[in-house]
């Protein structure tokens, strides 16, 4: 399963994050994995993907960096997977 992870830099300061990842790694959990990440402009958010069959994983994750900043966790289906359902299920009216 996809997760997209919104992560809140502490003061829109992503120095701590940097320094944390450099000097103690990501702390990916075995069967979590990283999938890639962007960043706001103004530091704000992180948006993160990431893909595991179990959510525990991500909390433990979180633990590993939550004094640093807040997260949000949104489950999430790949647009080309959505499609494929969704037009599965189109009935043509004309």
């Amino acid at each position: 399963m996809l997760f997209m992870i919104i992560e809140r830099f502490k003061d829109c300061d992503p120095k701590p994050i940097y320094r944390h990842l450099r000097d103690k790694g990501r702390g990916l959990p075995e069967g979590l994995k990283y999938i890639d990440s962007w960043i706001e402009p103004n530091f704000d958010r992180c948006f993160q993907l990431m893909e595991c069959e179990d959510a525990r994983l991500i909390q433990e994750w979180i633990l590993h960096w939550g004094d640093l900043a807040s997260f949000e966790i949104v489950p999430v289906v790949p647009s080309k997977q959505t499609r494929e359902l969704v037009e599965s299920k189109l009935v043509d009216t004309e």
